[in-house]
């Protein structure tokens, strides 16, 4: 079984190649929940909805989430009721929440809920949010603190952070099946998604950072900043804004106590005697996903250094 631990749009592009390589049935997705909340009285989950859409097929790719070719109907006529809708939901996309939030309010559990959903998208992988139990993450600027959806997106991540909160993770427990999937695992990975509040937001669920210090399974993780970028979101921004450098060493000192090997862009090379240094084995590959033939081609450089 290979196991991932995943964000969203960079998670997703990563997956999208490993089940090229690997049958659907062997792969375990841990999921961020860090960026779940609530809209419109609905529970929305960011990134194991982009996982979800992204593996069977749905996503608009041009945005990286959501439905490809969806409408915006409902959120059309939410505007004329008055609601601010800065944060976008298709039709097709609400049906999901509607679904979801119907289903935590008759008791089940957001990992059932999320099986559930797999299943109907006709998927075989097994994706598995990283806790049952609230946990949001959170950001604090000088002026005020906020849900990292609105950092994120109402306002495009133009404030300065100078902390991450994970709220709720002093209480917040494994989902069922999350520390066994590491401690069985054939190898784990941790996919190109932002080390602070993605992956991150995963890593303060008790008791999981524990599991991967103690699991025999190689992991191998993915640096998601490329030449002192990311592609994707505002992880350099936030790395940067907390002391921590805004590179693929920067990555390599976040995952140091657990990681085995790190694959970096080759555009980082330079960096990989430093990277070495930290303890860690470090590739140099292409790790830009442009195309599915990039996506199968890194998911094949990481299983290679699961099975070396």
């Amino acid at each position: 079984m290979i196991v991932t631990l995943a964000g969203g749009v960079g998670a997703a592009r990563f997956l999208e190649g490993l089940i090229h390589v690997v049958p659907q049935e062997r792969i375990t997705i841990i999921g961020n929940v860090g960026d779940d909340t609530e809209f419109y009285g609905l529970h929305v989950s960011p990134d194991l909805d982009i996982v979800a859409y992204t593996l069977a097929g749905l996503v608009d790719t041009a945005k990286g989430w959501g439905f490809r070719s969806d409408s915006f109907h409902c959120q059309k006529m939410l505007e004329t009721y008055g609601y601010r809708t800065w944060f976008n939901l298709g039709d097709r996309d609400l049906a999901t929440h509607l679904f979801r939030t119907e289903q935590l309010r008759r008791g089940k559990k957001l990992s059932g809920v999320t099986a559930n959903i797999i299943s109907r998208l006709g998927l075989d992988v097994t994706l598995l949010p990283s806790t049952d139990d609230p946990l949001q993450t959170h950001v604090s600027t000088a002026t005020r603190l906020m849900h990292f959806q609105d950092y994120m997106v109402r306002y495009q991540t133009k404030p300065k952070v100078n902390r991450v909160i994970f709220k709720g993770a002093q209480s917040a427990k494994p989902a069922p099946r999350v520390l066994q999937s590491l401690m069985k695992a054939d190898g784990i990975i941790i996919c190109p998604s932002n080390p602070i509040v993605s992956i991150g937001a995963i890593l303060a669920v008790k008791r999981i950072r524990s599991a991967l210090k103690k699991t025999e399974a190689r992991i191998v993780g993915v640096s998601p900043i490329v030449g002192g970028k990311t592609i994707k979101g505002p992880a350099d921004k936030l790395m940067k804004s907390l002391g921590t450098e805004p590179s693929a060493v920067g990555v390599a000192e976040l995952y140091r106590d657990f990681i085995d090997t790190l694959i970096i862009d080759k555009v980082d090379q330079k960096l990989a005697p430093q990277i070495r240094s930290l303890g860690m084995k470090t590739i140099v590959s292409q790790t830009l996903m442009r195309t599915m033939s990039d996506k199968v081609h890194l998911a094949r450089v990481a299983l290679s250094e699961i099975k070396s």
